[in-house]
């Protein structure tokens, strides 16, 4: 069983910000049909480096996507106004030693991506926010979701029906204060839908 870092699990709907957070993973948390669906994705086994950030934040929306399929959801569209939400969070992370769902001074993600051109005309915004970290091989894509998969809260969050658009960020690096003497990740995936 995965050993999960204490974070709050907050789901979003409009106004509230949601984020949860992951420590160490395992993929044999996750159902058989659910590991199946997901196979496929490239480069879902590749440790992040500077040089394949991109190439592994597309093996995690691709896994989060054949995830969804699996329970009949439909797939999650690439969102660039996400993707750099997403990669600024894990490198503020980093940079600044802390590892929470809010950024400080305490901005929720609902208050960041709605300080973006994203929710530009929307008249409502639904966000949910995963965020975790791993090392060694454990900070592969197929490790942190299935991960995400393995804590209800993380599950919840990629499951949820309504959201349409997501952006993946991941640093070959870890915060600091997590005082890991291994090679790791942080990673972060913003989910979110508008309705117009």
């Amino acid at each position: 069983m995965p050993a999960l870092l204490p974070g709050a699990v907050r789901r979003v709907r409009r106004e509230l910000g949601a984020a949860v957070a992951v420590a160490c993973l395992c993929a044999g948390a996750i159902g058989t049909a659910a590991r199946a669906a997901w196979s496929p994705c490239q480069n879902a086994n590749l440790s992040p480096s500077a040089a394949n950030a991109g190439r592994v934040d597309a093996a995690t929306l691709c896994l989060i996507d054949r995830l969804r399929a699996a329970y009949h959801l439909r797939p999650l569209r690439a969102n660039g106004e996400l993707r750099r939400l997403a990669a600024r969070q894990v490198n503020d992370m980093v940079s600044w030693n802390y590892f929470a769902d809010d950024r400080p001074p305490g901005l929720t993600p609902l208050a960041l991506i709605a300080s973006t051109r994203y929710p530009s005309h929307a008249k409502s915004l639904s966000v949910g926010q995963n965020i975790g970290w791993g090392t060694g091989p454990y900070a592969t894509a197929a490790s942190m979701v299935a991960g995400w998969m393995a804590s209800p809260g993380h599950r919840e969050i990629i499951l949820t029906g309504e959201y349409r658009e997501a952006g993946v960020g991941v640093a070959p690096a870890l915060p600091p204060l997590l005082g890991q003497e291994l090679a790791g990740a942080t990673y972060a995936i913003e989910f979110a839908a508008r309705r117009f």
